[in-house]
C-alpha cells in the first residue's frame, strides 16, 4: 500500500484534535500497512513538542496508541497564513510527495477562511494527484456553492475533491444499501404504494459547545438539514443504482436531490430555540444568554422541514427531516411509516396503528414494528418488534471518510451538483425564516422539543 502526505490547514482547531486526528487513529490501527505523513499548519505559533503533544493525545483519546509511533516519526507543524500564495506555495513546494506519496490538502478551517483558501490554491500549480478535502457547511448558499466549485475545478478536477459528510461515513448509512437493495421484503414496497410518510430525526443532548462563533451565524437548518440530513434522505430514497462504485451511486443521490423540494417553506417548516433547562444533573442556559451568541440573529437550535420528491417512487410522500440541539434524550433515526392494509377483516380489534421500519444511526440496529394477533386473545390485534443488528465497523465515521480520502475514493463525498441542490432546497424556506414568515418557538433544554410538535414526542 503506498503513502499519502496529510496536510491539514487549521491544524490547530478542535475539528483536529476532537475529530480529525482521532479518525486517523483508528484507521491507522485498523488498516497496518497504510502509511501516512501528517504536516499540520495554523496562523498559531506551535513547538515541535507541542505539535506531538496534540497528536499523542488525540491518538490515546482514541485508544490506538500503538499507531503513534508510525506518525510521530515524521510529522510536523508549520506555522503560516495559508490565504497568503507565497506562503501556501512554500509550504506546499516543501513536501514529499510524488505520485507514490500523493498529497492530501485537509482543510480543517472556518468556511470562509476556506474559501479564501481555494482562491489562492487557484493560482499555485499543485502536484499531481493532488486531492481536496473540504468541511461543512460548503458555501453559505447555492450561489456561492457555485462559485467554489468553479474555483476549485481551476486547481482539481472533480474525482479530486472531497466534500466532507462524515454522515456518509456512519456504517448505518451504508448498511441501508443492503437493507434497501439485497433483500426481497423490503425493496417491492419501498415506495408511494406502501409508504405513508418518512421521518429523519436527529436529536442531540449536546448544546452549543463553545461553538457559538459559527452555530449561532448558521443555525440547526444550515449545520444539519442542508448538509447531513439531506445526504441520508437521498440514500434512503433513492433507486437502485447499478452499482455501489462512486459514480453509480453519486448520480442515484443527485438524482434525488434534483426532485426535491420543499413545497411551501411556511407551512412546512417549522423552527424553534431552546431556553434554560436541565439535562441530567446539567443547568443550560437560555441559548440567548450563551457566551457569544448574538440574540438578534434569531438563530434555532430546533429545525423541521417537509421534503417532497417528485418522481415515480415518491410523489406525495413527505420526507420530514429534524435536527435539533438541548434535547433531552438522543435520537438519530430514520423512521418509515408504512399505509395501513387496505382492508382488516371484522372482528379484529385494537391496534391501528401503522407498521414502522426504524433504523438507528448509531448503535447500528433496526426494528420492524408489525401489526399481530395479540397476547391472550387471538381477535385482539398487538405489535410484535422484530429487532435487529446491522453491521458494524471498526471505524469512527472520519475514519471511514479518511480511508476513502486517502485512497481518492469519493464514494463518501458529497459530489459538486449535489452540494448545490441542497442549497437550493433550502434557500426557500431559509428566505422565509429571514422575512420572519414563520414563528421562532421556544422548547426548555432537558425536554423532547415544543409541546405542539407531534414529531418530537
Amino acid at each position: 500500500m503506498t503513502g499519502t502526505t496529510l496536510l491539514i490547514l487549521g491544524a490547530s482547531g478542535d475539528l483536529t484534535s476532537r475529530l480529525l486526528l482521532p479518525g486517523l487513529a483508528t484507521l491507522l490501527t485498523v488498516e497496518g500497512e497504510r502509511s501516512v505523513t501528517v504536516v499540520g499548519s495554523d496562523l498559531p505559533e506551535m513547538t515541535a513538542d507541542a505539535w506531538e503533544a496534540r497528536v499523542t493525545s488525540s491518538f490515546e483519546a482514541a485508544k490506538a496508541a500503538e499507531a503513534l509511533p508510525r506518525v510521530l516519526d515524521d510529522t510536523r507543524y508549520v506555522a503560516g497564513d495559508a490565504t497568503d500564495r507565497d506562503t501556501l506555495a512554500g509550504l506546499i513546494g516543501s513536501l514529499d510527495v510524488d505520485a507514490d506519496n500523493p498529497l492530501v490538502v485537509y482543510f480543517a478551517l472556518p468556511p470562509q477562511v476556506s474559501a479564501k483558501v481555494c482562491t489562492t490554491l487557484a493560482g499555485i500549480d499543485l502536484p499531481a494527484n493532488t486531492t481536496l478535502a473540504l468541511e461543512k457547511p460548503f458555501g453559505y448558499d447555492a450561489q456561492s456553492a457555485k462559485e467554489l466549485n468553479e474555483l476549485l475545478a481551476q486547481s482539481v478536477p472533480e474525482d479530486r475533491v472531497f466534500r466532507i459528510d462524515h454522515f456518509l461515513g456512519l456504517y448505518t448509512v451504508l448498511n441501508l444499501l443492503g437493507l434497501r437493495f439485497a433483500n426481497r421484503l423490503l425493496e417491492p414496497v419501498w415506495n408511494r404504494d406502501s409508504i405513508e410518510k418518512v421521518e429523519i430525526f436527529y436529536d442531540e443532548t449536546v448544546t452549543l459547545e463553545g461553538r457559538a462563533g459559527y452555530f449561532d451565524r448558521a443555525g440547526a437548518l444550515r449545520d444539519m438539514i442542508q448538509s447531513h440530513l439531506l445526504q441520508v434522505m437521498a440514500v434512503v430514497a433513492m433507486d437502485p443504482p447499478a452499482s455501489v462504485g462512486q459514480r453509480d451511486l453519486r448520480d442515484a443521490i443527485g438524482q434525488i436531490l434534483r426532485a426535491a423540494t420543499v413545497v411551501d417553506p411556511v407551512a412546512c417548516s417549522r423552527r424553534a430555540r431552546y431556553t434554560a433547562g436541565s439535562i441530567g444533573d446539567r443547568r443550560v442556559p437560555d441559548y440567548a444568554a450563551e457566551e457569544g451568541v448574538d440574540p438578534d440573529l434569531g438563530t434555532e437550535t430546533l429545525a423541521e422541514v417537509e421534503v417532497e420528491i417528485a418522481n415515480h417512487r415518491w410523489a406525495g410522500v413527505p420526507f420530514i427531516l429534524r435536527s435539533g440541539k438541548s434535547f433531552g434524550r438522543v435520537r438519530k433515526q430514520v423512521v418509515v411509516h408504512f399505509k395501513p392494509p387496505a382492508h382488516v377483516p371484522d372482528g379484529l380489534l385494537g391496534r391501528d396503528t401503522p407498521d414502522t421500519l426504524t433504523i438507528d444511526l448509531r448503535p447500528d440496529t433496526f426494528t420492524l414494528s408489525l401489526t399481530t394477533n395479540g397476547a391472550g386473545d387471538a381477535f385482539t390485534l398487538g405489535r410484535t418488534d422484530l429487532v435487529g443488528e446491522l453491521g458494524g465497523s471498526q471505524l469512527e465515521p472520519y475514519g471511514e471518510v479518511l480511508s476513502s480520502m486517502l485512497d481518492c475514493n469519493p464514494r463518501l463525498a458529497v459530489r459538486g451538483d449535489a452540494a448545490e441542490e441542497c442549497w437550493r432546497i433550502v434557500e426557500p424556506v431559509l428566505d422565509a425564516w429571514e422575512r420572519d414568515d414563520v414563528e421562532l418557538e421556544t422548547y426548555p433544554a432537558g425536554s423532547q422539543g415544543p409541546d405542539n410538535w407531534s414529531s418530537t414526542r
